[in-house]
This record gives C-alpha cells, sequence and structure tokens, in this order.
C-alpha cells in the first residue's frame, strides 16, 4: 500500500471515459500512507487509494431523470442512491475497484477524503463550498484500488466563505437555521412543513443555499432543486 506512486493516467481517463455518459465526475483522489485510516477492499486488505466520484452543477440529472422515468414507482424511496450504485458498481467490476457509498454502511468519512483530495472546506451550510462550483456539487460515491494512483494537488486558494463580506447565506434563510454557531437541521425541517417554507424553499431550493454568490453558473435548474429538497423533508 506504501510502495512508489504508480504512474496510471491511462486508469482514471478511462474511468473518466466509462462515467461521462451518466455526468458522473472523477473528484479527486486520496491516496493512503501508513498511519491512515484507509477503507477495506473487498479482499479484506486496506485500499492503497481512494477516486471520489460525483456531479458538477447539474452534470448528473439528464441521465438520472432518463433511468428514474423506466423504473417502477420512479425508482423507488431511494432512486438517486439506487442509480448511483447502477451506475458505479459495474465500473468498480470493470476496473476491479471496491465501490463506496454515502448511503451505505460502513459508513465512509467522504467529507473528510473530498477535503484533502480537492482542499475544500464547509460553508456554514454544512456543504464543502467549491472555489469554482460553489455549493452545487456532490459525491455520489468512490473507487478503491489496492495501490496508489497519480493525483492532481488539492485546491488551493482561500476559502471562499473567509471572503465573502456579505455572507448572504446567514441572512436570506426564513427558518434562521443558519446562525453562525453552525445550520440547524430542525429549524429548516420545521419551516419547510408551513406554508411559506412550502411556497418557497420546497419550490425554488434552499434560500439561504440559493443566496451564496460563488458558482451560480453551476446552480441545480429547478426540477432538481424540487427533487433534493423532498429529499430533506424525509
Amino acid at each position: 500500500m506504501t510502495g512508489p506512486v504508480a504512474s496510471h493516467f491511462d486508469v482514471l481517463n478511462e474511468l473518466r471515459a466509462a462515467l461521462a455518459p451518466h455526468g458522473v465526475f472523477l473528484r479527486g483522489v486520496v491516496n493512503f500512507s501508513e498511519g491512515d485510516v484507509a477503507p477495506l477492499l473487498r479482499d479484506g486488505t486496506s485500499a492503497g487509494s481512494v477516486v471520489l466520484l460525483g456531479n458538477v452543477g447539474g452534470s448528473i440529472w439528464p441521465a438520472f431523470d432518463r433511468w428514474r422515468a423506466v423504473m417502477p414507482d420512479r425508482g423507488g424511496d431511494n432512486p438517486l442512491d439506487d442509480w448511483s450504485k447502477a451506475v458505479i458498481e459495474p465500473v468498480a467490476h470493470l476496473f476491479g475497484a471496491t465501490a463506496y457509498f454515502p448511503s451505505d454502511p460502513p459508513w465512509q468519512p467522504f467529507q473528510q477524503w473530498a477535503m484533502r483530495a480537492e482542499g475544500l472546506k464547509a460553508s456554514p451550510l454544512g456543504i464543502l463550498i467549491h472555489p469554482v462550483y460553489g455549493l452545487w456539487h456532490g459525491y455520489r460515491g468512490a473507487l478503491g484500488f489496492d495501490r496508489p494512483l497519480d493525483a492532481h494537488s488539492p485546491l488551493s486558494g482561500r476559502h471562499p466563505c473567509d471572503h465573502c463580506p456579505d455572507k448572504p447565506c446567514l441572512s436570506t434563510c426564513p427558518a434562521e437555521a443558519v446562525p453562525s454557531s453552525g445550520f440547524q437541521l430542525r429549524s429548516c425541517r420545521t419551516h419547510l412543513k408551513t406554508k411559506a417554507g412550502q411556497a418557497g424553499c420546497m419550490q425554488g431550493g434552499c434560500l439561504a443555499r440559493n443566496a451564496c454568490p460563488v458558482g451560480i453558473d453551476y446552480r441545480y435548474s429547478a426540477e432538481q432543486l424540487r427533487f433534493h429538497m423532498a429529499a430533506l423533508t424525509l
């Protein structure tokens, strides 16, 4: 697991090609060293690396929407999780990798991996904020390999929230669920059940998230926003 990093840009390029039709992007690579807590592969050994997979803006929505349209009950109770597995697990098998998903135990530290792979930090909403995509991105899974892989250095630069003078996400939330002390999920969910919440955030997406000025070109479509808001109230 701790041997020299191999040159495997071909593997990463092949992964990109396999996942591109589904709108899934390679979001970063974490290589593990001695002393790291690495996830276990299917054979019980420790992974040498994980490749994070996810969406950039609404990149996955067209493929997911087409899949959902032909599924019984539009994919059931957890359609996005099920679609992610339907897309990623065959790719994992093809590349001899082990697939991990945020929805499945044992819970893997996806946010820690993302911070390490991409150099991201949390926003006041609890969502990791990207300097380009803002709050409009996500992680749908990861692939574990038995060896390290070549990886770009994490993004360097300023944390967007540290240099946002107005911080509209803190003042826009109608439920006052985004105090400086951290996001209050219970207050959010309570508000969403009210008439104001149904007419506002549930229809157009979280008002605090929409108020963030970073990455507005990657903002989700109205349909995707409603989907995620409905999932939040479950």
